[in-house]
């Protein structure tokens, strides 16, 4: 709100006066706390309460900041803030925060009470963080944790795995009581380190160095975990609790495919070998046909209970071959497959859902559900027989956790297609293009609210073919033909309109200039856009030259001859031309914006100019003129001198044409330095969406009640999710209802306030 630089200033309009007092001081405190961590504020303030003007000053002079809120011309509010410089630690502050800690740390592990406040030992870790004893820190943690790691061996091999289980959770436990106290720690100075694991990565990696990683440990635990399985199978009970923990714990520690899954795989088929080769001699078919079916029956409950890691595992490696074996087994048995159906949903859901609401994955989001879909498809169709359950659950799977994070797959999508449909996409064939917009469209039926993809689609469209951007005429028409046929026509007819006014635009001009009379060195070229079709563009009056107004005047009458009761209106933030120059290397071709078109034509005129006087001379708005002159000067094509030189365009900087410009090409294509999509257009975007989806609901709302003329709240309700295309709150209803009520489209029941009868 305010900058400690001299002479900043902001002006703001406010409604509540004393919310902005305390809103202010709130920023002003916050911001200059967190620069100085300690800092001592004092303050004193005077004020007219007032809906006025405020105007902001803030000027710094050593340690005090003085602001001054200037409301309207008669009174003031200001502000005197004191910052005291940030004070030294004291001599021992260092050593004696660390002993608290270490002590804090000793009595988590052995499990007795901390004798300080947890949120003191958090502020504590803060503190040093802040001083820049970060990296000391980390590495006295980790020694205190590495010297308490340690296991003693019991006699008899249950004894010791139930040593072993009680030793893995007390050190989880530990660990996450460790970690919440050096948070900060963890977030801060780790998080910004790649190279260094968390506390809970170190607290693994330490178990599995000091204890699973030794031979005879490891031996031990995989020994026991084994005999106790072989006596369950042999008809004795155990503790199935003790074994699902311990492999848990080998899976979390990584070693559980070498350690334990090798063996295990080994010691099952010997004892299966040994008793089928028996049993095949002591009982007659049938007898041994039913115990081969129980033993399936077993080993699938078996599997159900402490060996459900292993699908997880085998769908993240893809191992194709054990999934279909698996598969085999679980077909085998009753209840098997509904049970691997379950499981193999869950794991699509987890999965995807992690792609999906991961907002760091954002840039390759729509790239991994490609690639996982085809995986899943190969699993289903290599592994799973094909099955329709198994597809129809990942279909459902799918449709679940791609939805989980409203809008913003959708926009995704609409951009991953327009980098493919762009031309200058040089990485497929038309052939691959073409596969690769029908796994899109895979992936585009599961979203649910697609008027959010069709606004971002429409707005990249529109740059393609305004600008002659489009790879393919052929490929834009096939992913608007898959759009139809997904969505309908109502979803694609201002699409295909675009397309409509681009084809109409080329016949009315091949008419103009059968029409032209006088002939012209200026050769026009005019796209006409239906407005209802097309994204909305902010106009901008720009100066053009004369020769320019004569032809679009010309072009004005000729189009409203044909066309009367129409109007025209200009867009030259969309145009551009093709310009011929001379230069000392010979003649050349410039392909321009309009807006570097109507800069360079300002030195026919003169010989240098400031940024002020061809900003007076174009009249084009200053951004987009920094940015244009940016692109001339600047840029790879530097058919301008820039004096002083340098990346960015001052105030003070004035410009010649480089007579000196040399390229090995004849037409030169000089690209304009385009602003990078800001979060303000998105959310421009979205709220565009909302607003139109207002409008669906209270037409739809009007339809229902238009033709039932009396409904119940709830039975309205239900009728609109029936008819509404794109996921809604009941929230959101209710509030289009009562606007409606308001603007007596309907009314409430006089005697039942959930009844509403249409207002014809």
């Amino acid at each position: 709100m305010a900058s400690s630089k001299s002479g900043a200033s902001k002006k703001l309009v406010i409604k509540n006066f004393k919310g902005i007092v305390t809103e202010c001081f709130t920023y002003i405190f916050l911001y200059f706390q967190k620069l100085y961590s300690f800092s001592q504020v004092r303050i004193c303030f005077k004020c007219l309460a007032s809906p006025l003007t405020v105007r902001v000053k803030a000027e710094s002079i050593k340690n005090i900041l003085f602001f001054t809120y200037s409301v309207g011309a008669i009174s003031q509010l200001c502000f005197w803030l004191f910052v005291t410089d940030r004070p030294k630690l004291a001599e021992n502050y260092t050593e004696d925060t660390w002993l608290k800690l270490q002590d804090a740390v000793g009595a988590i592990q052995n499990s007795t009470s901390i004798k300080y406040n947890l949120e003191e030992l958090y502020q504590a870790v803060e503190n040093l963080c802040s001083y820049k004893v970060s990296p000391t820190l980390y590495k006295q943690l980790r020694q205190v944790c590495e010297e308490h790691v340690q296991f003693t061996e019991s006699l008899d091999n249950l004894s010791f795995l139930k040593r072993m289980n009680r030793c893995w959770q007390d050190h989880c436990r530990q660990t996450i009581m460790i970690r919440s106290i050096f948070l900060f720690l963890d977030r801060t100075y780790v998080l910004q380190n790649s190279l260094l694991p968390s506390i809970w990565d170190t607290g693994l990696e330490l178990f599995r160095t000091h204890i699973v990683s030794d031979s005879a440990v490891q031996k031990r635990t995989v020994d026991g975990i084994l005999e106790q399985i072989e006596l369950e199978r042999n008809g004795e009970t155990v503790d199935r609790s003790l074994l699902r923990s311990l492999l848990g714990m080998l899976s979390d520690l990584q070693v559980y495919k070498d350690s334990f899954e090798e063996r295990f795989l080994i010691e099952t088929n010997r004892l299966y070998a040994a008793e089928g080769q028996r049993l095949m001699q002591e009982r007659d078919v049938p007898e041994y046909l039913h115990h081969v079916a129980r033993r399936l029956e077993e080993e699938n409950d078996r599997i159900m209970n402490y060996l459900d890691q292993s699908l997880s595992t085998l769908l993240d490696e893809n191992r194709v071959t054990e999934l279909g074996l698996l598969y085999q087994l679980f077909s085998k048995v009753k209840g098997g497959l509904p049970t691997l159906l379950q499981f193999w949903r869950d794991y699509i859901k987890s999965f995807g859902g992690e792609i999906v609401c991961t907002p760091e994955k954002d840039k390759d989001m729509v790239q991994d559900l490609l690639d996982f879909k085809d995986k899943m498809d190969n699993v289903a169709q290599s592994c799973f027989a094909r099955n329709e359950g198994f597809i129809n659950a990942m279909k459902e799977a799918f449709e679940t956790f791609i939805n989980k994070r409203p809008n913003k797959p959708a926009e995704l999508i609409a951009k991953y297609v327009d980098s493919k449909l762009r031309a200058g996409n040089k990485e497929a064939t038309e052939e691959e293009l073409e596969r690769i917009l029908d796994k899109i469209m895979i992936i585009f039926r599961f979203i649910h609210g697609k008027d959010v993809f069709e606004a971002f689609y429409k707005k990249d469209l529109a740059k393609r073919l305004l600008v002659g951007k489009s790879a393919s005429v052929d490929a834009e028409k096939s992913m608007l033909s898959k759009l139809k046929h997904e969505c309908g026509a109502a979803f694609t007819s201002k699409l295909e309109g675009m397309f409509k006014d681009m084809e109409l635009s080329k016949d009315i001009m091949i008419q103009f200039k059968q029409n032209q009379r006088e002939p012209t060195n200026i050769e026009l070229t005019v796209n006409i856009l239906t407005m209802g079709y097309w994204p909305s563009y902010t106009p901008m009056e720009v100066h053009l030259p004369p020769e320019m107004v004569k032809l679009q005047e010309v072009f004005k009458l000729f189009y409203l001859g044909k066309h009367s009761g129409r109007k025209l209106q200009w867009q030259p933030t969309l145009g551009h031309a093709v310009l011929k120059a001379e230069f000392k290397e010979g003649k050349k071709e410039l392909q321009v914006s309009l807006f570097q078109t109507l800069v360079l034509l300002m030195f026919n005129e003169g010989e240098e100019f400031s940024v002020e006087e061809i900003r007076t001379a174009t009249g084009i708005e200053e951004g987009e003129l920094r940015r244009t002159l940016q692109s001339l000067a600047c840029g790879k094509a530097r058919v301008l001198n820039k004096n002083p030189r340098g990346k960015d365009v001052e105030d003070g900087d004035r410009f010649n044409f480089n007579n000196d410009f040399k390229h090995k090409l004849f037409r030169i294509k000089i690209n304009q330095i385009q602003m990078k999509e800001t979060v303000e257009e998105q959310v421009s975007t979205t709220e565009r969406v909302f607003q139109d989806r207002q409008y669906q609901i209270d037409a739809a709302v009007v339809r229902i009640m238009k033709m039932r003329k009396t409904l119940s709240h709830n039975l309205l309700v239900s009728e609109l999710y029936n008819q509404l295309k794109f996921p809604v709150k009941p929230g959101d209803l209710k509030k289009r209802i009562e606007s409606l009520i308001d603007r007596d489209y309907m009314e409430r029941d006089k005697e039942t306030p959930n009844q509403y009868h249409y207002v014809a």
